[in-house]
């Protein structure tokens, strides 16, 4: 009989979510699902969850949405009661922002 390995991640789907569009607050829910590998259904949900916790807040542009971030949400879990939602945020934003960086001589 072989193993079965469990398969998990680190970051659930609302954080990706969350960084998607910390990444492009233009996005639409379409772009944001195709990126978090998610339903559209998901994605809206989960937009709809973050909205109602107050971590973004939707404007309407024209005819589109777009998302305003509200980074000095806090964190749900126990564990990281109090550190604000902008630490994760800045660790995933600002490495990706170094990468498209050109290197210095």
């Amino acid at each position: 009989m072989g193993t079965r390995v469990r398969q998990w991640t680190f970051l659930t789907n609302h954080a990706r979510v969350l960084l998607t569009i910390a990444r492009d607050p233009t996005a639409r829910l379409r772009s944001i699902a195709a990126t978090c590998r998610i339903t559209e259904r998901a994605a809206q949900k989960i937009v709809a969850d973050l909205e109602q916790a107050g971590y973004v807040s939707r404007e309407r542009v024209g005819r589109r949405n777009q998302y305003v971030l509200h980074p000095d949400g806090t964190f749900r879990h126990p564990a990281e009661a109090g550190l604000p939602v902008r630490l994760l945020l800045e660790i995933f934003t600002s490495r990706e922002a170094d990468a498209e960086q050109p290197p210095s001589r």
